[in-house]
This record gives C-alpha cells, structure tokens and sequence, in this order.
C-alpha cells in the first residue's frame, strides 16, 4: 500500500499548479535550453580570401561548370561571360572546343528562353574552321530539340540548324548519321511522313499556327537539301581541275584510276562490316546522299511542298525554293 500511495502523490504533482511569488521568476521546463550565448567567430563554408584576383582562364573554367546550376538565371549570365571570353581570346580558347561543347550543347534543350538565345549568341561568336571540326557533336541534340514537344523549343532548335547549316554545312550532311537522321526530323517536325499527315490540315497541328515557324522550318529544309544535294562535293571538285589539266588528254577515263579522296571509299561493298544501318551511316558524297533520298524522302517532301505551297505568302514563297531545289536535284541526277 505504501508504493501505490508514492504513485498517486507522484501523479498528482503534474496536475498541481505552482505558486508563484513577486519578484521570483518562473521556473524553467525540464527540456529548457540556453541560447542565451553569442559566438566570438563568423565561419562561411567554401569561401577563400585572396589578394589576387582570379586568371581569365580560371574564371572562363569556372562560368563553365556554373552552366549546370539550377538556376535559369546563373546559366544565363555565365553564358554571356563565355560568350564575351570567346571574343577576347579569338581562336586560343583555355579549353578545347570538343570539351566546351558538350557542356554547351544540352543547353539547346533548356527551358528558359532566355537561356537558349545566349546559347545561340555565344555559337555564333565561335570561329566557323573550329565549328566545322566539332559540328557532329550538336547534331543529336538539336535533332532532339526538333522533335521536343515544346513549340518554342522546336523553333530556337530550327534557329541553330539554320546558323550550323550555314556555317558548316557539307560537315553535318556527311557526317554518320546527319543526313537521313536530320531528314527523319524534318519528316517530324512538319509533319510529312504520310499521305495523310502531309495535307496542310494535318500538318497545322504538328507546326502550330500557320506564319513564322512554318516559314523558318520550310527555310532550314531548303538549306539543308542544298548544302546535301547541290552542293559541290570534292569529286565534283577534283573532275573539274581534271578537265582542265592536261591528264584528261591522257585517258579519257582517269578519275576512275586517281587515289580516293573519301574516307572507306569501298564501304559501300560490306565486305566485313555489320549489317548495314541505314540511318547511321555516313553518306560523304552527292551520289550517295541522292540515292537515298531519292528513295524515302523525295515523294514525300514533294508531295508535302505541293500542299503547303496552296496557303500563299510567305509560308507559299519558303516552299517554292524546297521546289526549286527538287528540281535542280533532278537535273543534275
């Protein structure tokens, strides 16, 4: 009887009220703790002090690792840094091309808009031999950004294709997979792969609104059919200094004996290859190029070029040069 009356005591003194005195504060809880201390020192993680400031290289490498932060508005300012760096040093960047690109590159994809228009500034102000050496490691992405379910994305994308095609165009159509990959997202991104999907009708709902995305997709397709199909490749180049030489008074047929001036010239027989992949394979020549595209895309971009060429205006005068590009392909096949 003397523990359960201990207990009852026990209990009853957390339901008891304290009494409070004048001038005598108010006794603390068991779980109280002081913060009442001050610190003598302030400690910042990952900051140093230094009298000298950082080189342009070092601060060029470090704007480029800031491309991957999550902020929308840090990758937009180091992009404009690099792009001011690129024009202070020229050609002799601290880094290799083929090391800044691939940092650069998934940016094509961001979604900031803002973000995308510094990356196009900033490839722009690169030097166009450079671009041509590394222009096969943008393809994916802005293959990727043609078919990216965001309109704006898809338009800031065919910008890009517009300025790489210019810049180096024979490049991208023979490099492994640049011509049938690319025409596959032309096909895509008009919406041509069918009889059906042709019709202007169907082609609305792929594009958007008829006006400036039409009219710019339509300009990078007749581009990129130029730079593939009319475009002087170096056979071409090397028939006409043989006209002109003194070897064609020799024999009439010495291109066919001259050294190869391609890469693999007899590729084309797999003689030990894999089986043949179609879309990536590199098609260094004209003929090459022709061949398939006659094949797959030529009925169908034809029959996508007689459709969109009845709205008129702009969107009607874009695709009259594809047209006029088909009919120049045909004349020289």
């Amino acid at each position: 009887m003397g523990t359960s009356q201990k207990r009852k005591k026990e209990k009853q003194k957390d339901f008891q009220k304290p009494k409070l005195k004048v001038g005598k504060a108010k006794p603390k809880p068991s779980n109280y703790t002081d913060t009442s201390f001050r610190s003598k020192a302030i400690v910042v993680n990952q900051q140093s002090l230094s009298v000298t400031a950082p080189t342009s290289t070092a601060q060029f490498s470090h704007h480029l690792a800031l491309l991957s932060s999550k902020s929308d508005t840090q990758r937009k300012e180091s992009l404009s840094h690099l792009t001011s760096r690129v024009a202070e040093f020229g050609s002799s960047l601290p880094q290799p091309l083929s090391m800044i690109l691939p940092k650069i590159a998934p940016l094509l994809l961001d979604a900031s808009s803002g973000v995308r228009t510094q990356v196009l500034k900033f490839l722009r102000s690169l030097s166009p031999l450079e671009v041509q050496e590394n222009a096969a490691s943008l393809l994916p992405y802005i293959r990727a950004g043609m078919t990216h379910l965001a309109a704006d994305i898809r338009s800031s994308t065919v910008d890009v294709l517009i300025w790489l095609v210019d810049v180096a165009g024979t490049e991208i159509v023979a490099c492994s997979g640049g011509w049938v990959k690319t025409l596959n997202c032309f096909m895509s991104l008009l919406g041509w792969h069918t009889a059906e999907s042709a019709k202007w009708s169907a082609n609305r709902s792929t594009m958007g609104s008829a006006g400036r995305p039409t009219v710019k997709a339509l300009t990078a397709l007749a581009m990129f059919l130029r730079a593939g199909l009319r475009g002087e490749d170096e056979d071409q180049e090397i028939h006409k200094e043989g006209e002109d030489s003194d070897y064609g008074i020799c024999h009439p047929s010495i291109q066919q004996h001259m050294i190869p001036t391609t890469s693999a010239s007899y590729a084309y027989l797999n003689l030990f290859g894999q089986p043949r992949d179609v879309e990536g394979e590199m098609y260094e020549t004209r003929e090459d190029r022709l061949k398939i595209f006659v094949e797959r895309y030529r009925a169908l971009i034809e029959r996508g070029v007689d459709n969109v060429r009845k709205e008129g205006g702009d969107i009607g005068r874009a695709a009259a040069v594809v047209s006029r590009i088909l009919r120049e392909a045909e004349v020289s096949q």
